[in-house]
């Protein structure tokens, strides 16, 4: 263990609040346990620490995790060193994650459709890695590749699995903001979910 794992697990238990534990862990529906640390305390304990963290430290952190907020603690790690992650790092990232405050949280966070080829993701046997490549560009805004977007969805659009559905229609109603046009055209022209086609079409009237 590195000096800087030890002082991130010091940190986390010293802001934790056990009695709000089991809660976070229900809500979750995890089954490793929390130590009871919620987003802005977490947040404030990580800042003096995060940035001198290594993808070492990140992996660490993550695959030895007794508590979930250890894995935030890596995540956060990752975002702070603003450097290219891996493939096959973030590949066990979502893999090992497998749940959607994790999963999410690499796929908008340090997914990089630029330098990963999400288009195999999309089509992965791992339920978790099509959904990180649906969602990969959600928060790009104007830089959202319409092109990309569709590569992405079109493979998944007969998995009826909640968590693809539901990642269709985020992507979808996202870039709506941008290109409602495009949006509903996508709609009109292919079968969706039903809770994929609400969510598309939530703020397009």
């Amino acid at each position: 263990m590195t000096d800087l794992v030890h002082q991130i697990r010091a940190a986390l238990r010293e802001v934790a609040d056990p009695a709000k534990a089991a809660g976070m862990q229900a809500y979750m529906k995890s089954e490793m346990p929390f130590l009871g640390v919620q987003r802005t305390p977490l947040t404030r304990a990580l800042r003096p620490l995060r940035t001198q963290g290594t993808l070492d430290d990140a992996l660490v952190l993550w695959d030895e995790a007794e508590y979930r907020e250890e894995r935030y603690a890596a995540l956060a790690v990752l975002r702070a060193r603003r450097q290219v992650v891996p493939e096959e790092v973030l590949r066990h990232l979502v893999v090992t994650g497998a749940w959607w405050d994790l999963v999410d949280e690499i796929a908008t966070k340090l997914l990089d459709p630029d330098d990963v080829d999400v288009r195999v993701w999309a089509q992965a046997d791992d339920m978790w890695m099509r959904r990180a490549a649906i969602i990969c560009q959600v928060g790009r805004k104007a830089d959202t590749d319409p092109v990309l977007l569709a590569d992405v969805m079109e493979p998944n659009l007969g998995d009826r699995r909640f968590w693809i559905t539901k990642a269709i229609g985020w992507a979808l109603r996202d870039f709506a903001y941008i290109d409602g046009p495009w949006v509903r055209e996508f709609v009109t022209t292919h079968e969706l979910a039903p809770l994929s086609r609400r969510e598309a079409l939530k703020h397009l009237g």
